[in-house]
């Protein structure tokens, strides 16, 4: 894998763990590999899967591309969580969604920013 992919796929799976252990402080739960690898996993999965479409291939640290990251991420994610555990809160639904939308989107933002900073000093 090329150097800009696998690094798009890195901080991608990082943002899920960032949310995962987030989420996992907030709610006093255990700070233990395993459990932060189970709140994780779910998400993973569905960023995964949203990695496997040309979209975010050809692209994947264009802000399209995070637009399917954050979709697969979120409705594999809850669909998922919701088999695993049988139940899914709105209000955790949002949270994830909005969170992962700022971790997901914003690393992607501020790398164009900086290209395109990068790219009017070199003129």
């Amino acid at each position: 894998m090329p150097r800009i992919p696998a690094l798009a796929l890195a901080a991608d799976l990082v943002a899920v763990v960032v949310f995962a252990a987030i989420g996992r402080l907030n709610h006093a739960e255990p700070a233990d590999l395993l459990g932060l690898a189970g709140t994780a996993a779910p998400f993973a999965i569905g960023l995964l899967a949203a990695w496997a479409t040309p979209v975010v291939r050809a692209d994947p640290s264009g802000l399209r591309a995070g637009g399917v990251v954050l979709a697969g991420a979120v409705v594999l994610g809850l669909l998922l969580r919701l088999g695993f555990t049988g139940r899914l809160p709105l209000s955790f639904a949002v949270v994830a969604t909005l969170s992962l939308a700022v971790l997901l989107l914003g690393w992607r933002g501020l790398s164009l920013v900086v290209a395109r900073r990068v790219a009017h000093r070199v003129r």
